[in-house]
């Protein structure tokens, strides 16, 4: 089910040609055995893996001369990053892999003698073939050699299966710049500042409170001003990228394990962030928490995102952690020939974000985050931060990650060269605008001494308003079971 994908992927003017074809390797090739998919020995399992075996995609094909050649290396790097892999689990990795290569040469040779002793080692036909001696010789050299390959078979499967369990789990290399902060200083108040909570429900722009049974904890709705505000951000975002060469695209909510931890996120291992449906009715599907899984081209998508948010007990109030919300992100594909493409196209991104974040008039700053902040996939990450007077903090309201050739190798994604051969591509992701951050530190950064909130002249045409008032509807009033004083039922019609 390979499918080749040519694409036009534009950069300030420049365009890059690609073609994104999954290639189908010597070494990668399976004999026709049955597979039932399970648990490795190591109690891990890869939907990736799981996904190649049913027919779906080629293998991931994973730099592990790197990883034998430069182990200290890779250990270093492994323990200075944020996970739970360990030493004992990259020597684990190069150990199984050594033992694999050793089986899949040992099954090499025996079928290249199997070939010998079918092809040269037999006289031709004759009626007396079967009492020659070598016929009998090679009639017992090939049983000895189907005997032993039926035992390498299952092994060389087992040890494909731990490899790939172990392996995928492995992060990506780290750039070595160090830590760097670009501060834009912010605005003081000459009164006491609001947070975004106190200023969203007196605007009417958002509902929060009596809704856990409804829609559950750590859910809201936008509305009135604070609905056009989401619709607002994302064109206004969406605009920004279409002028500079993306094409937008709509993606889906509910995607394949395999293209998670092909992006590297091991939905069996973030059940705090994945939001996984019903396993016994879909036993591989999740809502995805970012536009980059499901876009994974060159191009900008806004999509819903969803988020677990099962492992922490901080902002459990307002909109900084919620459950589901909407994004506009940015994905692109690069060549890899002076190593440089990627590192430059995410200086794009971040200059794209600042451009963003300078309209909107918000006071930021841009972190260049260190090994211990950095998920698997990134070999470089910025974050960007936003003052949020209501924290009397910053907060982060966008990143941007160059992930080089680690989502490529697993995903398939590579690009024909000038002289026809192939390689894998670069791919680097960023935030354009989270909605809900993006609404926190617009409110808070401009608020006034009135309780309004003063639109940046950026999206007054979005929005259609240049500050946003107290409605002058009266907002609907909740009368529902989930509050201290419920008003009495209504008494029944007399018939």
């Amino acid at each position: 089910m390979a499918t080749c994908i040519g694409t036009v992927v534009r950069f300030g003017g420049a365009a890059l040609t690609a073609v994104f074809q999954p290639v189908a390797r010597q070494c990668c090739r399976q004999r026709a055995r049955v597979y039932v998919p399970r648990r490795f020995s190591h109690g891990a399992r890869s939907s990736l893996y799981e996904h190649v075996r049913e027919g779906y995609s080629d293998k991931p094909e994973l730099d592990m001369r790197a990883v034998c050649e430069e182990t200290d290396k890779v250990i270093a790097n492994v323990e200075n990053r944020k996970g739970d892999l360990r030493g004992d689990d990259v020597r684990a990795i190069v150990c199984v892999w050594q033992e694999l290569q050793a089986v899949r040469m040992e099954i090499s040779g025996l079928e290249a003698q199997k070939r010998h002793v079918i092809l040269n080692a037999l006289p031709p036909s004759s009626p007396i073939l079967p009492q020659l001696p070598e016929y009998t010789q090679a009639l017992q050299k090939g049983r000895e050699i189907r005997s032993r390959l039926n035992q390498l078979y299952p092994r060389e499967t087992e040890l494909d299966q731990e490899h790939y369990g172990r392996a995928l789990r492995l992060p990506n290399t780290t750039h070595p710049a160090v830590v760097r902060t670009h501060t834009d200083t912010h605005t003081e108040f000459d009164f006491k500042p609001r947070g975004h909570i106190e200023l969203g429900e007196e605007l009417g722009l958002f509902r929060q409170r009596h809704l856990a049974h409804v829609s559950g904890h750590r859910s809201y709705y936008l509305r009135g001003a604070g609905a056009r505000l989401q619709t607002a951000l994302q064109n206004f975002a969406l605009d920004t990228l279409q002028r500079r060469g993306f094409i937008p695209m709509v993606v889906p909510d509910m995607l394949k394990g395999a293209v998670f931890e092909g992006c590297g996120m091991q939905p069996n291992a973030h059940r705090s962030q994945v939001y996984s449906l019903d396993q016994t009715r879909f036993p591989d599907l999740n809502l995805a928490g970012t536009g980059e899984v499901g876009v994974a081209g060159g191009t900008a998508c806004s999509s819903t995102c969803y988020r677990a948010e099962t492992d922490t007990g901080r902002e459990t109030w307002g909109l900084y952690r919620v459950h589901h919300f909407n994004k506009v992100e940015m994905f692109g594909v690069t060549a890899d020939e002076t190593g440089e493409e990627s590192a430059q196209l995410l200086e794009e991104f971040t200059s794209l974000q600042k451009e963003m974040f300078s309209a909107l008039e918000l006071h930021y700053r841009v972190l260049d985050m260190p090994t211990q902040e950095l998920g698997p996939p990134a070999h470089r990450k910025y974050d960007i931060e936003a003052w949020m007077p209501g924290r009397d903090g910053y907060g982060e309201i966008s990143s941007g990650s160059n992930c080089t050739d680690y989502q490529s190798r697993r995903l398939n994604i590579l690009y024909e060269r000038e002289n026809g051969s192939l390689r894998y591509a670069h791919t680097v992701n960023a935030t354009a605008c989270a909605i809900p951050r993006t609404i926190i530190a617009l409110l808070e950064t401009h608020q006034t001494k009135e309780g309004t909130v003063r639109v940046p002249r950026a999206l007054q045409s979005y929005l259609g308003l240049e500050v946003i008032e107290t409605p002058k509807y009266a907002p609907l009033k909740y009368i529902g079971p989930n509050q201290h004083k419920r008003p009495p039922r209504p008494a029944p019609k007399a018939r």
